[in-house]
């Protein structure tokens, strides 16, 4: 993959940066953690297929100096405390956006992946759950799904082509592992297509979860509902 273009702002309702190649075939959307940057996951993005846009999305609060977020959180000895209206809003303008690049791509929902780290990876299945004509696929990366998106997900039926990723880290202590086997169990009681793997490591993104997710994401399916446990 060839670089990313520069910064977008301004057109569309989240700044991004876009790496579009002609006749792309697929659409991967990346979205950073809480005091990350859209640069956070070029790593990541360099491993997607060469058929594939790529636009790794700015959250639209800053909170310092290169450092953004997509709504505000507080960590306490109950849980993650946080802003639900800066979420709602963020996952609102990242439908927009979404929205907007499909028409540019020319690209239907079936062809687009959402994903992201920590927040980004809550962000992301809260757009995926919530209106699957934006996104199919989503991917969980050390991230958690806010109950708070609960009035808003779509019927089992309209999520029949949705499909999933989870990973997370064994030992996360910003986000406990019990964050994921939740989402495992949200995702079957909702019907959707998911694969949870669970790896030996904190509260980041591994080599082995970026291998594994670029593996689902390339297959194009990750509709097996099995749950892989990696030590």
């Amino acid at each position: 993959m060839s670089g990313f273009d520069a910064l977008v702002e301004g057109h569309y309702p989240l700044a991004l940066r876009l790496h579009a190649p002609e006749g792309a075939r697929r659409l991967l959307v990346l979205l950073h953690g809480v005091g990350g940057h859209e640069g956070n996951l070029t790593a990541l993005a360099s491993q997607a297929p060469a058929d594939t846009a790529v636009a790794l999305v700015r959250g639209p609060l800053t909170i310092g100096p290169g450092q953004f977020a997509w709504f505000r959180v507080a960590f306490t000895a109950q849980g993650p405390s946080i802003v639900p209206e800066e979420a709602e809003r963020s996952r609102r303008l990242l439908i927009h956006t979404l929205g907007q690049l499909r028409a540019e791509l020319q690209l239907g929902a079936e062809a687009v992946t959402i994903a992201g780290f920590s927040q980004g990876g809550i962000l992301s299945a809260s757009v995926a759950l919530t209106d699957p004509s934006a996104a199919t696929a989503f991917a969980i990366l050390s991230g958690r799904i806010l109950p708070e998106i609960g009035p808003y997900i779509a019927p089992n039926d309209a999520l029949r082509s949705t499909r999933a990723f989870v990973g997370h880290g064994r030992f996360d202590q910003k986000l406990p592992v019990a964050w994921a086997e939740r989402s495992r169990e949200l995702l079957e009681r909702l019907d959707v297509a998911h694969e949870v793997n669970l790896y030996a490591t904190e509260h980041v993104l591994c080599p082995e979860m970026a291998n594994d997710f670029h593996r689902w994401h390339a297959q194009g399916v990750g509709a097996s509902r099995a749950e892989t446990l990696r030590d």
